[in-house]
């Protein structure tokens, strides 16, 4: 599927992934900022979210948190930026692979599956996910 170009993230934009970011630091006891910052802080509030039912498949915004924290976790993992697309699904925010035309759309990926009703293992997801994209940005095939 073609993408237009990345866009850098306005300013509305950052305000809805600070909100979210800070939904998600809420789940921390002590600390928040400092247990946010590391990629297993962050899948530790997706897993205890999904593990302990606190979100449902009526909760879109919390779902779409989650998948900001997976975002983030890839984007401090693989060294990703947060863009915005505006396609013909509107504008969104996505990660891209600098220098490339990778694109992940991470917002969604938790959203969509528990939604529609499927069991998600966010620890398969996410490793699936980060091969998935080492795979393409390695091939030689990525513009």
């Amino acid at each position: 599927m073609e993408h237009e170009q990345p866009f850098t993230l306005e300013a509305n934009e950052v305000e809805w992934l600070e909100e979210a970011r800070k939904w998600l630091k809420g789940h921390f006891a002590t600390d928040a900022d400092e247990g946010y910052a590391t990629i297993e802080g962050k899948m530790a509030v997706i897993r205890a979210n999904l593990s302990g039912g606190w979100v449902g498949p009526d909760d879109t915004w919390k779902l779409q948190s989650l998948g900001i924290a997976m975002g983030d976790a890839l984007a401090q993992d693989l060294m990703l930026n947060w863009v915005t697309i505006d396609d013909e699904y509107g504008r969104q925010p996505a990660l891209n692979w600098p220098g490339t035309s990778i694109l992940l759309f991470p917002v969604t990926m938790i959203s969509k599956r528990i939604e529609d009703g499927e069991r998600v293992d966010i620890d398969v997801m996410y490793e699936q996910t980060r091969e998935q994209l080492n795979k393409i940005a390695f091939s030689g095939n990525a513009e």
